[in-house]
């Protein structure tokens, strides 16, 4: 499978604290991967890193086909790159649709027709709460709401971060559904997860970090059943 993004031997600083060592990650085209650690562990570094918010002191990191270690951030979300932020963080005061519009403000309005079909197509309750103001959705409305905010910029690649916070255990199931449903669309995904028993049951493969180095990686089948994960992370 060609390499969509590419993370190769990447350390990443705050300071003089060390946390992201020698971190290998590869998500190709078309793939689900899941990226799972506990707190502290680095997955939010390594999403930092990946979207140029913070740059890594050594290592690279590429995107399709292009090396974007040291381009800004403004510059990767153009070339295809879309995040669905921890806590969903809809824009509360604005109407649903404004919020659509917002994830497509780097693209012309006339090519917009097509991606507001593909999102109302995927998430139909969003084109009848159109006119409401996102910050009266549930949380699971705003999940929908933040995943197609992300689509309207037609992403090659969106990255999750922690889609299962703060969601209700029956909204999390419905939420890894939705998942694989924009998956199965054709967007590629790197999901940033706790909850590593639900995120692997979608995934294609998967990364685990602990204290900043991938200790484990694999088919996500396979480390479902690694003895290591389950007591780590699955609490069995």
């Amino acid at each position: 499978m060609k390499p969509l993004l590419e993370l190769e031997a990447v350390d990443t600083y705050y300071g003089q604290i060390h946390i992201l060592q020698s971190v290998d990650l590869v998500v190709g085209e078309g793939e689900l991967v899941c990226l799972l650690g506990g707190n502290a562990s680095g997955k939010s570094t390594t999403l930092k890193t990946i979207l140029g918010i913070v740059a890594p002191r050594r290592g690279a990191v590429r995107f399709a086909g292009e090396e974007i270690t040291r381009r800004p951030t403004a510059h990767r979300i153009a070339r295809g790159l879309a995040i669905v932020p921890e806590n969903r963080r809809v824009f509360a005061p604005m109407t649903v649709l404004e919020n659509l519009e917002m994830g497509a403000y780097l693209r012309p309005k006339a090519d917009l027709k097509e991606e507001f079909e593909r999102v109302y197509d995927l998430f139909p309750l969003l084109y009848e709460r159109r006119r409401q103001l996102a910050g009266t959705l549930s949380g699971g409305e705003q999940q929908m709401l933040a995943m197609g905010r992300a689509l309207m910029s037609k992403p090659k690649l969106l990255l999750m971060d922690e889609p299962s916070m703060g969601l209700a255990p029956i909204l999390v199931e419905r939420s890894f559904e939705i998942i694989q449903q924009v998956h199965e669309s054709g967007v590629a995904m790197l999901v940033v997860e706790q909850n590593a028993n639900v995120s692997l049951s979608i995934a294609d493969r998967g990364y685990v970090l602990s204290t900043g180095r991938v200790v484990l990686e694999g088919k996500a089948a396979d480390l479902l059943e690694d003895e290591d994960l389950r007591k780590a992370y699955l609490g069995r």
